[in-house]
């Protein structure tokens, strides 16, 4: 199509600010961008829609528009919303470069306008996909004509043999034709997209895995949803979607990549109607933690679980139990000659806030609305969820919070049913709760619990167990992922001491080596929590000094003292079980012990020599 074909739609609202003589240019799609420099994504020939946020000053308008011209793009198309009327500056600076300039009012969406141009110029170019542009509107509408993103993957299955997933940064299948994506298929695929989307090559990439080609094409921002466009690619390449194509797209002619280009930008309207639906959970959960970091009376913080709690776990009778779980991301100062690199610091907040909704996420369960029961919010670099449990058989003891809790329904602000059961409720937290940790038959199955559906509480290990390989991929060489998980408690005043829990156990988790690392609240009271705060050199110093002496001695003379400590103090001191151990007579066992106590000067009768041994043995 031509751009004058679109300026003569009235139903797009577009008024032309300069370019008169460039009207005949052809359209070959169309991108939303609010990057200083998008020229990566460009291919020629596309209709750039901008809302203007990377203008800081009049200075920042020539070098864009440089981009998009030297890009070879179709025209640019700039919205009323942000300024008002379009600055000056970059109606000269596209009168300059000869780029038509148009001005969308800020009443319509760029959304309708990328619909619009998708179906006229995948219907010019792809006619053997026509059927999915005429079914668009199938795809936008909500309730049972709808369909949602399965629609358009079923077309590309019925008319050009194409298989074809939606999945998550870490490879949840979120829209599939057919036979699903195996799960640690989607890991490595989601892998694979984002190490390379970090080193900034164009897409689709391609991946092989056991023998199949497949092409991933990103699904980015289509529109002016809640969530900014990234100035970084790292702001994100952690929340982004990807549609997973079982085909070779490195020898596809332009009209079929054009295609599939569109079909992504279609998935994305959806994707960013999806997103604009969490601010009612991130809205609920950002309350909650204002009041219980501001000290608030219990009753207060309950009164607010009240509200959360029906749009977290609509049709719960009882009162639930809650676990906190705090997460952050960090990277290191940004290179700007790497690829897809500018200088300035990255937000982590609203990047960790997208990864731990999208964690906390039953990777076992398909389908963008299996995310619609996680509350996150985040305050500063922290991303903070608040996560509902259903209340168990008998109520988990409050480790945390330090008053008792004679009324856990009135505590949590929720009535409780006359027979005190739990009703199911779908898919959501209950299923997230059991990711990773094989919580038994999902609700609404039927199928009988298992032993371990009785303890519903996330585990910290559990939630990174899934998504660690593409999480790796994505955070490359400078960034890491730190998560820390409390325990559940039961009452409105649990939850400072649980956000406390979880906030001190990341700071555990952050103090290991490694991309992801996580930690529980189980390891707060054990020496792993001093452990990782011990510096290197007092580390190195102390070990050498009880162990270097019997490492000498096990080099000349292959006497096993050092393998012989450890299963001494593994079975408590016992002579007897630990000779069965290593197989040896007690005396042999009594003559090392001897030689170990005459080489360090210690006594291992002694409580405080044999403590001094563990951690030495632990730190080494």
């Amino acid at each position: 199509m031509r751009l004058r074909a679109l300026l003569e739609t009235d139903a797009l609202g577009l008024r032309l600010l300069g370019g008169q003589d460039e009207l005949d240019r052809t359209v070959r799609g169309v991108m939303t961008t609010d990057l200083r420099d998008p020229s990566r994504y460009l291919s020629g020939g596309e209709l750039v829609l901008t809302g203007l946020a990377w203008r800081r000053d009049a200075s920042d308008s020539e070098p864009f528009v440089r981009i998009l011209a030297g890009a070879g793009v179709a025209g640019l198309a700039a919205g009323e919303a942000e300024l008002g009327d379009i600055p000056a500056d970059l109606v000269e600076a596209c009168d300059h470069h000869r780029l038509p300039l148009f001005a969308v009012h800020e009443t319509v969406a760029f959304a309708t306008i990328t619909e619009h141009v998708v179906r006229q110029v995948s219907g010019e170019r792809a006619g053997d996909l026509a059927a999915v542009v005429d079914r668009h509107r199938r795809l936008m509408t909500s309730g049972p004509a709808g369909g949602g993103p399965e629609v358009v993957l079923d077309l590309l299955t019925s008319d050009l043999d194409l298989r074809a997933w939606v999945l998550s940064p870490t490879g949840r299948q979120i829209a599939g034709a057919g036979t699903p994506l195996p799960g640690p298929l989607g890991a490595t695929l989601a892998g694979h997209h984002l190490a390379a989307t970090r080193t900034g090559r164009r897409a689709p990439h391609r991946a092989a895995v056991a023998g199949t080609t497949y092409s991933l094409f990103p699904i980015r921002n289509a529109g002016r949803g809640t969530v900014p466009a990234a100035r970084d690619v790292r702001e994100s390449v952690l929340s982004d979607w990807l549609l997973a194509v079982e085909a070779d797209a490195s020898d596809w002619p332009a009209a079929r990549l054009d295609l599939l280009q569109g079909v992504t930008q279609l998935i994305a309207v959806e994707r960013d109607r999806r997103e604009a639906a969490r601010t009612v959970r991130r809205r609920l959960a950002q309350e909650v933690l204002e009041l219980v970091q501001a000290g608030a009376a219990p009753a207060e913080i309950a009164a607010r679980l009240r509200v959360a709690a029906p749009v977290l776990l609509p049709g719960l009778g009882v009162a639930p139990q809650w676990q906190v779980v705090v997460a952050r991301v960090d990277w290191t100062a940004a290179d700007a000659s790497a690829p897809g690199g500018v200088p300035g610091d990255i937000a982590g907040g609203p990047v960790a806030q997208a990864l731990l909704e999208e964690i906390l996420v039953d990777p076992a369960v398909s389908g963008p609305d299996s995310a619609d029961r996680i509350a996150v919010a985040h305050t500063g670099e922290e991303a903070i969820a608040l996560v509902p449990l259903p209340a168990g058989p008998a109520p988990l003891p409050d480790t945390v919070g330090d008053a008792t809790d004679t009324d856990a329904d009135a505590d949590a602000g929720l009535p409780a049913d006359g027979d005190g059961a739990v009703r199911e409720t779908g898919t959501g937290a209950p299923a997230a709760a059991g990711a990773g940790t094989g919580a038994g038959a999902k609700p609404g199955t039927g199928a009988a619990p298992t032993a371990a559906a009785q303890d519903p509480a996330l585990h910290a290990d559990a939630l990174l167990a899934a998504v660690r390989e593409p999480l790796s991929a994505g955070l490359a060489d400078d960034g890491r992922l730190t998560l820390g998980v409390s325990a559940a408690v039961h009452s409105a005043e649990g939850l400072r001491g649980a956000l406390e829990e979880a906030r001190h156990a990341r700071r555990v988790a952050a103090a290991r080596p490694g991309r992801v690392c996580a930690a529980g609240h189980h390891e707060l009271a054990s020496h792993v929590l001093l452990l990782p705060f011990v510096p290197d050199d007092v580390r190195r110093a102390f070990t050498a000094r009880l162990l270097d002496p019997l490492r000498d001695y096990d080099r000349r003379h292959r006497a096993e003292l050092i393998e012989t400590l450890e299963a001494f103090l593994d079975c408590d001191g016992s002579w007897t079980r630990c000779a069965a151990r290593l197989h040896l007579h007690v005396n042999t066992l009594r003559y090392r012990v001897g030689r170990i106590e005459q080489l360090t000067g210690r006594d291992l009768s002694r409580l405080e020599d044999k403590l001094d041994f563990f951690l030495a043995l632990r730190m080494s």
